[in-house]
């Protein structure tokens, strides 16, 4: 399972580029309360659990649990 703090969220996109699976994209109509648009994952099915999304976020926003 993976969570984000979508409100701490700046949308910097390292996220998107580290998952191996390509689940992860910046959001186009979600907009957070810093206006920034939140990174989100499109199929959580297909997640793997290997967090590398969590590893790259600078700002820690994501969580990954089995």
């Amino acid at each position: 399972m993976v969570s984000f703090q979508y409100d701490l969220c700046k949308g910097c996109g390292l996220c998107v580029d580290a998952c191996p699976k390509k689940i992860l994209r910046i959001s186009k109509t979600r907009i957070n309360k810093k206006g920034h648009h939140p990174a989100e994952i499109t199929d959580e099915s297909l997640c793997i659990s290997c967090a590398f999304c969590a590893t790259m976020c600078p700002d820690c926003v994501i969580t990954v649990e089995k």
